[in-house]
């Protein structure tokens, strides 16, 4: 592990080479960013929170078939993944108007769309992750139109999953960004991660924030944000096992 070349280190992990050619290894850091890291901040147990959640999620959705590149957590930091060459495109799903979505149509947050959206940022950290369409994303050829609608599907498809999954911990799901890339074969699938970094969660009775939205205004405590979800996380499976039992 000591020799394992350091590949990249983005705002909250570090993700390294490892003796396995198609195999990466992911380091959850105690970072907290926001607008686009230009506000950057340590956050002692961040890590190893994100990693437990991410790594929660993604061994559900491996259950159920969808295509993901999570191999399997391997420490309370680290995870271990397949290699993929990663679209430069984020697709968010919104089930409810928040965010960058309620301030460009300045609309109050809350109203619940009758079917999701759909939208995508081109992932450039020098251009802020601008806001682009279909016609765009063909123009800069990031990918094909029969790419895209596969992409689509997959991040509707994963919606209907999450809403099922964080109902069950009496979380709400407003709305989530997914990145995916091929693996060598090809495939598309799931890459980077499911977490309150990247998804905006609320209490469902409490309407509270349980996400990064805490950092962003300002309004909590993360840490205790994660680690109620990472308590959730926890209850649901002990459930599922005592049940199977």
């Amino acid at each position: 592990m000591a020799n394992e070349e350091l590949l990249y280190e983005g705002k909250a992990k570090k993700i390294y080479r490892t003796n396995q050619k198609n195999q990466l290894r992911v380091e959850y850091l105690d970072q907290l960013t926001a607008l686009n890291g230009k506000r950057k901040d340590v956050c002692e147990g961040k890590g190893a929170l994100t990693n437990t959640i991410t790594s929660a999620i993604f061994e559900e959705l491996n259950q159920k078939q969808f295509p993901t590149h999570f191999i399997k957590k391997t420490s309370k930091t680290e995870q271990l993944v397949e290699k993929l060459d990663m679209i430069p495109l984020e697709v968010v799903v919104r089930n409810v108007a928040a965010g960058s979505f309620a301030t460009r149509f300045q609309l109050p947050d809350s109203p619940r769309f009758s079917t999701p959206i759909v939208e995508y940022y081109y992932k450039n950290d020098a251009l802020d992750d601008p806001f682009i369409n279909e016609d765009h994303i063909f123009y800069l050829q990031l990918v094909t139109k029969e790419e895209l609608n596969c992409i689509r599907e997959q991040a509707l498809t994963l919606n209907h999953a999450l809403l099922h999954y964080f109902s069950d911990l009496e979380l709400d799901l407003i709305d989530f960004k997914l990145e995916f890339g091929y693996d060598h074969t090809r495939q598309i699938k799931l890459g980077d991660e499911i977490s309150p970094d990247t998804c905006r969660l609320q209490d469902r009775h409490t309407k509270d924030s349980l996400d990064k939205d805490i950092y962003r205004k300002q309004t909590g405590n993360v840490v205790q944000a994660y680690q109620e979800i990472s308590r959730r996380i926890q209850q649901k499976k002990e459930t599922i096992s005592h049940v199977s039992y």
